[in-house]
């Protein structure tokens, strides 16, 4: 019996455009595709990227990805996403995992990936384009240049980590900057980092927002797709 292959495909932020040739020319092979969604929402920001790519008749499977910190300690609903996978593709289709950004980069795909080592199933992993590299390219700016150091960090970290690293660093990215916006911009405050900031939500989407007076929108709710670039002043 012939085995499939599984594809972790990086859709990149929200624009379409930025699909990679690689991910497109997947998206087109693929039998079955895995739209992962969290447990608060009933649509998928992957899947709509990748849709207008695919061939007549794939289906499409909603899966739940739960936020974990401890994945070690969580891993039984993963083990039941990985045993349906192994299942699909030793079935003899090629199955596609569509997942925002890159898919080594902070990505559900990370733990998935992880569980078929060891499977036996083939597997391709198809880069994609990061937010703040969209970003920065869409407003203009730099990431980072020269000997610069720069500090790439997830808002939802230890507050105390992330300051750490905003005081260290040259430029930094700060990501998944949704639930603790006012305790970021005292932080980008505190470490001289905030005049220069820039954030922007839902990069790429219709519904995009760029905020680049963070201390005056500091109260503001955002959406989980949101990150801010910054650099200290030179």
């Amino acid at each position: 019996m012939t085995i499939g292959t599984f594809y972790g495909i990086g859709v990149g932020p929200g624009d379409p455009d930025l699909l990679t040739v690689k991910a497109i020319r997947a998206l087109k092979t693929i039998d079955v595709l895995i739209a992962p969604k969290t447990e608060k929402k009933s649509d998928s920001v992957a899947l709509s990227i990748a849709e207008p790519h695919l061939k007549a008749g794939v289906e499409i499977i909603y899966r739940t990805f739960p936020m974990v910190k401890d994945f070690a300690a969580e891993t039984e609903v993963f083990e039941s996403h990985r045993d349906e996978i192994v299942r699909l593709v030793r079935g003899g289709l090629n199955v596609g995992f569509a997942t925002l950004g890159d898919p080594m980069f902070y990505s559900t795909y990370i733990y998935i990936f992880r569980l078929l080592k060891n499977s036996g199933v083939p597997v391709v992993t198809i880069p994609g384009v990061p937010a703040f590299l969209a970003i920065a390219a869409q407003i203009g700016r730099p990431v980072a240049f020269g000997n610069d150091i720069l500090a790439i960090i997830p808002a939802t970290a230890e507050l105390d980590a992330v300051k750490n690293f905003l005081a260290h660093a040259d430029a930094a990215v700060l990501m998944k900057v949704y639930k603790n916006f006012p305790e970021i911009a005292d932080a980008l405050q505190s470490t001289a980092l905030i005049d220069d900031a820039v954030l922007v939500s839902r990069a790429g989407l219709d519904d995009e927002k760029i905020i680049a007076d963070i201390a005056a929108h500091r109260d503001e709710h955002l959406n989980y797709l949101s990150t801010i670039l910054t650099r200290r002043p030179s």
